[in-house]
């Protein structure tokens, strides 16, 4: 699909919208040493999937109680780190872009509602749609969350651009069948140096 067919634009919140990549670090870095695990290991899993996946994964012992706890304490030390998320390079100016062209943009991330509202304040973005994980029963790498934000954004999946940077983010975004645009050099049908390249393709 050629960029002039797009009808809407999708986007991931953390790494995409939103640099919170530091943030992301410390709070899973502390919450691995907190449960005795590898810090490195943990962050290798957590940009862009799902807390409790995450959760899931490194603590498949504990019983699902133990478990949201140990999800609702990483939630904790996230909310309360907002002290250097910013706008990633490029965000705000595509996003006056889209509007200028008419273009509607909504937000679907893996952040639970909460998470995400204290992150897109902090870098100065007001979505009119967003989703969560906490609306979807599957998160990524699984397309309903695109598939309903698409619905609510009233543009056909096949018209709308998912932009993501990671590969899980980039999955979901296939699955859904729109076409996908790729931050960090993952693989996607357009691939972007950063969101200012974005720009230049919607105003060519």
């Amino acid at each position: 699909m050629e960029i002039r067919d797009i009808r809407a634009v999708l986007f991931d919140m953390d790494g995409t919208l939103v640099d919170s990549d530091a943030v992301v670090d410390r709070s899973w870095s502390t919450w691995a040493t907190e449960y005795g695990l590898s810090p490195a290991e943990v962050l290798a899993v957590a940009h862009g999937n799902p807390a409790a996946a995450t959760v899931a994964q490194f603590l498949p012992h504990l019983s699902d109680s133990e478990r949201a706890v140990a999800g609702a304490r990483v939630l904790e030390l996230e909310c309360d780190d907002v002290s250097d998320v910013v706008p990633t390079p490029g965000a705000h100016e595509l996003l006056a872009t889209l509007e200028r062209l008419g273009l509607p943009w909504a937000v679907y991330t893996s952040a639970p509602n909460r998470l995400a509202k204290v992150r897109l304040e902090a870098a100065g973005i007001s979505p009119s749609i967003l989703v969560t994980i906490d609306d979807v029963a599957h998160g990524k790498p699984d397309p309903e969350g695109y598939l309903r934000v698409a619905e609510l954004v009233g543009v056909e999946i096949e018209h709308c651009l998912v932009v993501e940077d990671t590969q899980v983010g980039l999955a979901a975004g296939r699955a859904s069948g729109a076409t996908t645009a790729g931050l960090k050099g993952v693989p996607a049908d357009i691939r972007l140096p950063d969101l200012h390249h974005l720009v230049q393709l919607f105003t060519e």
